[in-house]
């Protein structure tokens, strides 16, 4: 298994469709932007977004003979443990980061890697339907009732994780898609999720908005960090960039120096 001097950030939600693979993919590049050893693991062998994303951005670099940082990247091909275990401690050996994107399912793989994260980011979706993954809400007073099974799923893994090697796993919910005008319903769910962070345990903090733009890059594989390659730039695109950066800002990564202490004393 890697060595833990490595910060884990895992990627995971059960549910499809919550801007998981986007807010992974840009959260790799702006750390490689930042000069940090970063390496992403896309646990998804079926549809490999992430990978098939950084593939495009590498092919775009070679086309147009620029720089554009980009992290290492593997695909998970294991059917068990073991060999889960060696692809992730290739892949993130020296690494500062290792970012590990989770398939929109349940899957065997996805649970061993929230035991090993540091920094747990469950994307959702401003809505209730997104919520009810993390906690059932009384249809009356929206008020919640329970944490759901995926909730109770998350306590077993930091529990597991404590257990291991003491660590702990910082658990960020992540509101993705939120729509620039205030409505009932974004009231509620923010009302709803306050409630629940209390009671199991996690941060919220802003993610990415519903832009068209983040549809349009895939192919080509560029960022909102590579605005100098675009063929024209508007005020949308200057927005999501913040967005952007104080989403990876909301995660709380260690600095630098901390990251390097840590490679000393290992």
């Amino acid at each position: 298994m890697a060595e833990r001097h490595c910060h884990f950030i895992v990627f995971a939600n059960e549910k499809g469709g919550t801007g998981k693979s986007t807010a992974a993919v840009h959260t790799a590049v702006a750390l490689a932007a930042q000069g940090r050893e970063v390496a992403v693991f896309d646990l998804d062998s079926r549809q490999k977004t992430t990978a098939r994303y950084l593939e495009n951005r590498r092919a775009t670099a070679e086309r147009l003979g620029i720089e554009l940082p980009t992290p290492r990247f593997a695909v998970n091909n294991a059917d068990n443990l073991a060999g889960f275990d060696r692809i992730l401690d290739s892949i993130s050996r020296h690494a500062e980061f290792a970012i590990i994107d989770t398939p929109g399912r349940d899957d065997t793989f996805a649970r061993v890697a929230a035991t090993r994260a540091d920094t747990l980011v469950t994307p959702v979706n401003d809505s209730f339907v997104d919520l009810d993954l993390i906690g059932r809400v009384d249809p009356e007073t929206y008020k919640v009732t329970r944490p759901s099974f995926y909730a109770e799923l998350i306590w077993e893994a930091r529990k597991s994780r404590a257990n291991t090697d003491g660590g702990e796993v910082d658990w960020v919910v992540l509101r993705n898609r939120l729509q620039h005008i205030e409505a009932r319903n974004m009231r509620r769910v923010a009302s709803a999720l306050r409630e629940l962070s209390r009671r199991v345990g996690f941060r919220v903090i802003p993610g990415l908005s519903e832009r068209v733009i983040y549809r349009e890059l895939f192919p080509s594989g560029l960022t909102l960090l590579d605005i100098e390659q675009f063929e024209s730039v508007g005020l949308s695109h200057i927005a999501a960039r913040q967005e952007l950066r104080e989403m990876v800002a909301g995660f709380a990564l260690p600095a630098a120096e901390v990251q390097q202490s840590l490679f000393e004393a290992g």
